[in-house]
């Protein structure tokens, strides 16, 4: 059996605030009737089930995209006006990364959590 994970919760302390950034930088739609998750399908098998809460630690989400994925959703992060940077203790050094012959980027949504994006998975 293939194990495939096919929701997690992203706290928030305002979930449709977040999954609302999340659709928006990922080119993705927030499910407004989402009952007590506010969610978004990032695909076929995963959902990220956003959720509110007062106090939690920063989450670490990674995404292998495509190229042109990348390039859509990089140019949403500068459209934003947002930092990124090339690695996970560099978030603000403007810089892309190039490890394994691929592009990624890291940069923070409100909430704290870092968003990771790559070309080539590790």
């Amino acid at each position: 059996m293939t194990i495939i994970l096919n929701h997690t919760i992203v706290p928030a302390r305002d979930k449709r605030a977040a999954a609302q950034f999340f659709a928006r930088i990922f080119g993705l739609h927030a499910d407004a009737k989402g009952g007590h998750f506010a969610p978004v399908r990032v695909n076929d098998t995963l959902t990220l089930l956003f959720d509110d809460g007062e106090e939690f630690e920063s989450h670490h989400y990674a995404f292998h995209v495509s190229d042109a994925e990348f390039d859509a959703i990089f140019g949403r992060i500068r459209e934003a006006k947002l930092a990124y940077g090339s690695a996970p203790w560099s978030l603000d050094d403007a810089k892309l990364n190039d490890w394994n012959g691929g592009r990624g980027v890291y940069f923070r949504d409100p909430y704290g959590h870092v968003l990771e994006l790559m070309t080539v998975p590790q």
